[in-house]
C-alpha cells in the first residue's frame, strides 16, 4: 500500500492491486475508522466516503486538488 503522504493525521495512499483491469487514477484517504476515495481525472471527484463529515471531505477535496500533480506522479511512477 504505497503511500504518498501524511496530512492532518490522515494518510493519502492507493493500493498496489488497483483491479484488473486497473482502475482510473485516485487516492484513497484514511484514518482509523473512516475512508474516502477520490478520482484525480479527467477532474477531482469523491468516488466513495465512508464515516468521513461534509466538512472534512471539502477539506480532504481541496488538499487533493491542490496537490493533485504530486499524486497523479506517484500513481505514474508506481505503475509504470
Amino acid at each position: 500500500m504505497p503511500k504518498v503522504f501524511d496530512w492532518d493525521g490522515y494518510r493519502f495512499h492507493f493500493y498496489a492491486n488497483e483491479g484488473d483491469p486497473r482502475e482510473p487514477a485516485h487516492i484513497h484517504i484514511a484514518r482509523p475508522g473512516t475512508e474516502a476515495k477520490f478520482w484525480l481525472y479527467p477532474e477531482v471527484e469523491l468516488a466513495y466516503n465512508r464515516g468521513l463529515d461534509a466538512r472534512m471531505i471539502r477539506r480532504l477535496h481541496d488538499v487533493v486538488v491542490e496537490r493533485r500533480s504530486q499524486l497523479m506522479e506517484a500513481w505514474n511512477e508506481f505503475f509504470a
